[in-house]
């Protein structure tokens, strides 16, 4: 088994020295406050899911002030709707080459329903982000979804992992490369030890002969997120983003 980079944010001296040794990766926001890491590697993610969202505009010209780390920067993700794969898409679209010309791996993050979604093409983007309402993030669709990424040679990110069930299904079902989580937003020095020993955790029991995979992965759910989830009807995109026409179909 492999052990997925965990990325947090870079609130603290401690977690800044684990980022800078590359046990730990960073994941930056705009309205986060933190820097970027001086040493190691990190992610830019919009903040949409947080509710915390500067705006488009300010989102383009905070990456471009960062642009000088994008080298070590493992993604950048889209703007993106939450809960809803063809909407979704057709907001991120138009900003992945903008990101891209910008010299960053770009980030599609997937939703609700991106099984379904045909709208989108593996050439397009870089890493495949793993969001959506956590009954979507923890379906056979996402992980199927997940592990055609990985295949096609992108980066895998899986969000929301806040436990060592969660963080060893990201591996085992999806083969995630990246998780990040909010454990680290609050008391972040406090459960630092507890996310430095999952990937130990996950290693260590690669050395495990009889590890029954169907148990590890059969159940993911922690405890942390409500499940009581009504799919709502998807949505067809609001018009197709620029030279979709030339896509293949998935």
């Amino acid at each position: 088994m492999h052990a997925p980079l965990y990325l947090a944010p870079p609130s603290t001296e401690r977690i800044r020295g684990h980022i800078h040794s590359g046990r730990l990766g960073a994941i930056v926001t705009p309205s986060s406050g933190n820097r970027v890491p001086e040493e190691g590697l990190w992610a830019a993610d919009s903040g949409i899911f947080g509710n915390s969202y500067v705006g488009d505009d300010a989102y383009m010209r905070w990456l471009e002030e960062r642009a000088e780390y994008a080298n070590r920067c493992l993604f950048a993700t889209a703007p993106d709707v939450v809960g809803n794969a063809f909407a979704s898409v057709n907001r991120s679209y138009s900003f992945l080459k903008r990101i891209r010309d910008m010299g960053y791996p770009v980030a599609l993050v997937a939703q609700d329903y991106a099984e379904f979604c045909p709208y989108w093409d593996w050439d397009d983007f870089d890493c495949l982000f793993i969001g959506g309402s956590t009954a979507w993030k923890l379906s056979p669709a996402a992980a199927v979804l997940a592990r055609a990424a990985a295949a096609a040679g992108r980066w895998v990110h899986v969000g929301r992992v806040n436990s060592l069930k969660r963080d060893r299904y990201a591996a085992l079902a999806m083969d995630a490369d990246s998780v990040d989580g909010t454990l680290l937003t609050n008391g972040p020095d406090v459960h630092l030890p507890s996310v430095l020993a999952w990937t130990w955790h996950l290693l260590l029991e690669d050395t495990l002969p009889l590890v029954d995979v169907q148990a590890l992965t059969s159940d993911p759910y922690d405890g942390r997120y409500q499940l009581d989830w009504v799919p709502p009807v998807a949505a067809a995109p609001r018009g197709p983003a620029p030279e979709l026409e030339q896509l293949t179909l998935i």
